[in-house]
């Protein structure tokens, strides 16, 4: 089992701090508008092609898109950055309460022949009632994964060619068709720690996603999704969300992670940590009680740091040290099981410099990543040489938030 890594596109805007950038602009929707915030970036599609063409050339196999009311919809973002890149995969994130089933396995199908097949999805049930109700979606927490569960089961169904016909609790459809099904079928990311995802995950799922915990607390959860997995008879594949900050010593790593901190007033992080503190999300609260507010203890195992979820919510923790120590810790997770490496840090852009430059050199070095593909036969690259032709594809490539 090879390492698959990822990287992240900030769409809600990007800079050198941990502070929101919500709570002081609007992403630069508004160019005008001026924001208190020094560093900030605006997510205009300049700077995004410039992460994904980073991430391409430095061997990330997909990068990350989130979904919610603070960032650039997902879909639409990357379908343009497809057309500036060759082989970067995007991992879409999206929510299935606010759209049909049957319309976005048609989204699917539509995106894999325009990309070439570089699709994945990756399915936010959602933990906060009040994001959901900002889209019309007024159900409960379990109910909304329950919800999930028919979604996955309807998009599945569509994509097999045939009339298809579903009656659930949440969809009835009738005669469900994909006209041209998505080749290859989209992969399906899905991550949720409460007692009513773990059987979606169970059915539906190819990679189940946790965000970065301790290994132990990550071997359990592995553990718990893998035997549910088997009760189906099926197999699911694992994948972890961190942040990371590497440098060529561990000293200045650290140093590092303590600037990003400079700008964080203790108000600030109460306002945030009450803000949080109000999310359904069994798995927000997990990253809560990992540091409780705290900056006494904040790495949390060795490497492990929980400074970002001081104000940032979902992924809250950092993997922070020498290239080595990051590359260990890699290592580690992965003996538990952990396949996909769901990596950001800030800004994106230079952290994925960082990263790509001093970390997959380590993990190349331990076997532990896959060899980069070979180009599709007979499928024509974006400037309109075969993919095989000298300089028709580039050749540093392996393989919510």
């Amino acid at each position: 089992m090879s390492v698959h890594l990822h990287w992240f596109l900030p769409t809600g805007g990007d800079g050198r701090t941990l502070v929101d950038r919500h709570a002081y602009t609007d992403g630069g929707i508004r160019r005008d508008r001026i924001t208190p915030v020094s560093g900030v970036r605006a997510p205009d599609i300049e700077y995004l092609a410039q992460i994904a063409k980073a991430a391409e050339q430095l061997g990330f196999e997909a990068v990350l898109t989130p979904t919610g009311t603070w960032c650039e919809d997902a879909w639409l973002t990357t379908a343009a950055l497809t057309q500036v890149t060759e082989r970067l995969k995007f991992l879409v994130a999206f929510r299935p309460g606010v759209i049909s089933p049957v319309l976005a396995a048609q989204m699917a199908a539509t995106y894999q022949r325009i990309s070439r097949g570089r699709l994945l999805l990756n399915v936010v049930t959602g933990g906060d009632s009040t994001e959901q109700k900002r889209f019309g979606d007024h159900l409960d927490h379990d109910r909304r994964y329950a919800r999930t569960d028919e979604f996955l089961q309807v998009v599945r169904g569509v994509w097999g060619g045939a009339p298809f016909d579903f009656h659930g609790e949440h969809y009835q459809v009738e005669g469900g068709l994909t006209a041209l099904p998505p080749d290859p079928l989209p992969e399906i990311f899905f991550g949720g720690s409460s007692a009513a995802a773990g059987p979606v995950a169970a059915r539906n799922v190819d990679v189940y996603l946790t965000w970065g915990e301790p290994p132990e607390q990550v071997k359990q959860k592995v553990d718990w999704i893998r035997g549910l997995a088997e009760q189906e008879g099926r197999t699911v594949r694992f994948g972890i969300r961190l942040h990371t900050l590497s440098r060529d010593s561990s000293k200045e790593a650290w140093a590092t992670a303590g600037r990003l901190l400079d700008d964080l007033d203790p108000e600030t992080v109460a306002a945030a940590q009450q803000a949080l503190g109000k999310s359904e999300s069994v798995g927000q609260q997990r990253m809560l009680a990992l540091h409780g507010g705290s900056r006494d203890r904040l790495e949390i195992s060795p490497n492990l740091w929980a400074g970002i979820g001081l104000v940032r919510g979902g992924a809250g923790t950092a993997l922070v040290g020498s290239h080595a120590e990051v590359a260990d810790r890699i290592e580690e997770y992965h003996t538990l099981g952990i396949e996909h490496f769901v990596l950001s840090g800030y800004p994106h852009l230079e952290e994925a410099y960082w990263f790509g430059e001093g970390v997959r050199p380590e993990l190349a070095a331990r076997g532990l990543l896959a060899p980069a593909p070979s180009p599709p036969e007979g499928v024509p690259a974006v400037n309109g040489r075969p993919a095989s032709a000298p300089g028709g594809a580039p050749l540093l490539v392996a393989g919510g938030r």
